[in-house]
């Protein structure tokens, strides 16, 4: 399939947006990519991004004893038998899709040779010769 690109489209009031701006231009970037970065973390820490002034985050984390417990992006510890029922998941996905793709491909070549019986005519007088054969036919 690929990877295709989205709009997604908001309103914000006109505070937020010349806020939303004046860090565009700090960064020396264009506001989609302000925006871009937002959701890519967004999406890479599964929707726990917290915004917040590069001073608040400093004072959070500086040495003042309320903020040492604050991890930004937050992290989460994952017990080893989660990674390894993942892992076996995954394998057997892939075995699936492996599965399914024999399957497709036995199901078109039959399709392939049904139609190549279609137009094929078989004369009553060539069944008494074919008999001999493995193939067996129907009259239909």
């Amino acid at each position: 399939m690929g990877n295709k690109n989205k709009t997604i489209s908001f309103r914000v009031n006109e505070d937020a947006f010349e806020a939303l701006q004046a860090i565009a231009e700090e960064r020396d970037i264009s506001l989609s990519a302000v925006f871009r970065d937002y959701v890519d973390q967004l999406v890479e820490h599964d929707g726990q991004v917290e915004v917040v002034p590069e001073a608040e985050l400093e004072a959070r984390t500086s040495g003042d004893g309320e903020g040492d417990d604050i991890s930004f992006p937050p992290t989460v510890e994952v017990p080893k038998r989660f990674i390894r029922e993942h892992e076996r998941l995954e394998l057997e996905a892939e075995h699936l899709r492996e599965q399914l793709d024999e399957y497709k491909g036995y199901v078109n070549d039959l399709q392939d040779r049904l139609e190549d019986e279609e137009d094929e005519v078989l004369l009553l007088d060539e069944l008494d010769e074919l008999e001999d054969d493995d193939e067996s036919y129907q009259l239909r």
